[in-house]
């Protein structure tokens, strides 16, 4: 079965809500199974359970089917979306237009090519969709 992977902030902010509802969506039109997932930043000192995830996101849309919701900790969000994506061998990975914009910074600073779908075609053998956010 294909698998959607949507990174998203919580508490939940504009931007998650938008790229959600986009995930959903992808998910829903390729009859896929949905992982929503939340990164607690180690320097941040805050845990966010998988089960205050799920509450918060069927909050927002209700219950969604063939969705899991997967809590990682990390210290570089970016890296720790690639771990999570790589492990998983997700096939789409729907990510907001700011969340690209830092991924392209990571990269310039890692490699001469900063185009996020390419490497992540090369390496991780997925697909890359970027949401246009919602307005605050």
């Amino acid at each position: 079965m294909t698998l959607v992977v949507v990174p998203v902030r919580y508490p939940l902010t504009n931007h998650s809500r938008r790229t959600l509802e986009a995930a959903i969506e992808v998910a829903r039109d390729r009859n896929a199974t949905l992982s929503v997932l939340h990164i607690n930043l180690y320097q941040n000192g805050k845990t966010v359970t998988r089960t205050d995830l799920k509450a918060a996101v069927e909050r927002q849309f209700g219950r969604l089917e063939n969705a899991r919701y997967v809590v990682r900790p990390g210290f570089l969000v970016e890296e720790s979306i690639l771990d999570e994506v790589a492990a998983e061998g997700a096939d789409v990975v729907v990510i907001g237009t700011r969340q690209a914009s830092r991924w392209r910074r990571l990269f310039q600073r890692l490699s001469d090519n900063p185009d996020i779908e390419q490497y992540l075609r090369r390496h991780l053998d997925c697909e890359l969709l970027t949401v246009e956010e919602a307005l605050a």
